[in-house]
């Protein structure tokens, strides 16, 4: 490695677990062409989740059998007092991580250790190199480097497959885009994000055009709508996002995190905005 400075993340990206290349994933013709993205094994090593699943007629019966699935494969109930036996307050106390406690924790602080997990998942399933966690990632060795590094590897984080259950709730997601068309029938969905530095992440075009193109982290937080995207920052970015590129989106799960917000989750790179100054 070198402290050099690499402004672009592109220069960071590696190998992933989805069969294209990530510089193609994280580029905008991307966004402009998207391709079925799976990652490997998932659905293979799932498969009698995804046979329940394609015996759902309603959405809401899908989200009740992927989450009960996910709470029995991963043992993610707390068990009840009188089923644990001797030793069970230890087990009750016992932490397990989640995929819903990392949302919650996103939910709170995209830079938080929860964050950096979930980044860490994206940089390792899709090879796309987060640009920014508590600091811009761009000069290696750093403290902001190696603070995130520390965070995404924690052992409280990796001590029940942790990755496996983003796997899944990615799988999920795309499954239920496509059966149930929950936004829609087209490949692009109209997002919305605000920005308060949106000058540092434009990689070309410019604001007097009100059209650009920028480089976001490689997980990345959009609205539903715009008034939302204004809380957020004074430049309101509307981007054209492939449901392809999904993670998470209002009304996938039974919980309330990022409900409030109409929040999505979607994987980053490089994207075509049309911007807007105000609210």
């Amino acid at each position: 490695m070198t402290d050099e400075v690499h402004p672009h993340p592109s220069y960071w990206y590696t190998t992933n677990l989805v069969g294209i290349p990530a510089a193609i994933i994280g580029s905008a013709a991307f966004n402009a062409h998207p391709q079925t993205l799976h990652v490997a094994g998932a659905r293979e090593s799932n498969r009698g989740l995804f046979s329940l699943l394609d015996r759902c007629n309603a959405a809401d019966e899908a989200r009740a059998v992927f989450e009960h699935y996910m709470s029995v494969v991963f043992g993610l109930a707390r068990p009840e007092p009188d089923a644990t036996g001797e030793g069970g307050t230890a087990e009750r106390r016992r932490w397990r991580s989640s995929y819903l406690k990392l949302l919650q924790g996103w939910g709170l602080d995209a830079n938080s250790p929860s964050g950096a997990v979930l980044k860490g998942w994206v940089e390792s399933r899709f090879g796309l190199v987060p640009s920014f966690h508590g600091g811009t990632l761009v000069r290696f060795p750093s403290p902001v480097w190696m603070s995130y590094l520390e965070q995404k590897s924690s052992s409280r984080y990796h001590n029940n497959s942790i990755y496996q259950q983003l796997d899944l709730l990615f799988e999920f997601c795309q499954w239920m885009l496509k059966r149930f068309e929950l936004l829609g029938p087209e490949p692009l969905v109209t997002l919305w994000r605000g920005s308060l530095n949106f000058e540092q992440q434009i990689v070309s075009g410019s604001l007097r055009d009100r059209h650009c193109t920028v480089n976001l982290n490689n997980l990345v937080s959009f609205t539903l709508e715009r008034e939302t995207a204004g809380c957020f920052g004074d430049w309101v970015m509307r981007v054209q996002v492939p449901k392809k590129k999904l993670l998470l989106i209002p009304g996938l799960l039974n919980t309330t995190s990022l409900r409030g917000e109409s929040e999505v989750l979607a994987i980053g790179g490089d994207y075509e905005v049309e911007v807007s100054y105000g609210p």
